[in-house]
């Protein structure tokens, strides 16, 4: 990467990692080749949900592959939770995210399950915990890790001081990024966000490496007209505890931002703003997909 692009002497680079997976055995090697950041895939530290999960590692690997990435030389490293899985109760929840903060890493992905189409959980669903009770667990883990010193940016993401996730803001702020690689998605803008087009590359790695550098090598793009942009821009952008500037959103949507404040002002109990920020209020950001969908019913 470093020889065919430039990149910030700074520049967060980011390794997704299983425990009981053979990447752990070569944290020295990343570490030297350049990574600088590890988002470790815990998941559970409670072995019956691992299992049920139909997860390789148990709590004691997880634990191990933590400690792995420090003797490695990796400070900064996120570990991924989820919550409301199969008969969990919010006593079990909140066990298991201790544990997890116990391990000390500077940064939390802190999500809530979910039944996704062609998952054997989809077809086969097992009995999880309803709305109500998954938002007393999101409730709880806030607390929990506003007291253990983590401070909450994102929907699911915590961080402590200075370690929030750089690729993960830059995709709520509605960013551009490159898609480099089999299977890479990639959003690009041009004329002051007037014209912005999302991309997949060839997900077939072996086909990839035959088309690479070809227009086959790309499977899809299509182009974002006003209602997507708009609505793109608040999907992600609403998911920050600190939300957008109204010419944030002007400059990466290139929108007039009139229809946006029209729609701020009459939710006044789901979005506030301040002459120069729009964010949730707390009863927005608990809803916010239910949120989305009553702003934009002609998109959602």
């Amino acid at each position: 990467m470093r020889a065919r692009l430039e990149l910030t002497e700074d520049c967060e680079i980011t390794l997704e990692a299983n425990p009981g997976a053979t990447d752990q055995a070569r944290f020295e090697g990343y570490r030297a080749a350049g990574v600088n950041r590890l988002s470790i895939g815990i998941q559970s530290l409670d072995n019956t949900m691992l299992k049920r999960l139909g997860r390789i590692h148990n709590a004691d690997a997880a634990g191990q592959a933590v400690h792995a990435a420090r003797q490695a030389g990796f400070d900064n490293f996120n570990l991924d939770m989820m919550f409301a899985l199969p008969e969990q109760s919010l006593a079990m929840a909140a066990q298991d995210l201790q544990q997890l903060i116990a391990l000390e890493p500077r940064h939390i992905s802190y999500y809530q399950l979910t039944l996704e189409p062609g998952t054997p959980f989809h077809h086969r669903p097992p009995p999880i915990p309803d709305n109500d009770i998954a938002g007393d667990m999101h409730a709880q883990a806030s607390a929990l890790m506003q007291a253990a010193g983590y401070a909450q940016y994102e929907v699911s993401a915590w961080a402590k001081p200075g370690a929030a996730c750089a690729h993960n803001l830059n995709y709520w702020r509605f960013g551009d990024y490159l898609g480099i690689g089999a299977g890479a998605h990639a959003k690009l803008s041009n004329n002051a966000g007037q014209a912005i087009t999302r991309i997949h590359k060839q997900p077939m790695p072996r086909r990839y490496q035959q088309q690479a550098g070809t227009t086959a090598g790309i499977a899809g793009s299509r182009t974002l007209d006003e209602n997507d942009r708009h609505f793109e821009f608040l999907m992600n952008a609403l998911r920050l505890n600190d939300g957008f500037d109204v010419q944030e959103y002007e400059q990466r949507c290139g929108l007039n931002p009139q229809g946006l404040l029209d729609l701020v002002q009459a939710h006044p109990a789901l979005l506030h703003y301040d002459a120069k920020r729009v964010r949730c209020t707390p009863l927005g950001r608990a809803h916010l997909d239910t949120l989305l969908t009553e702003l934009l019913p002609e998109v959602a």
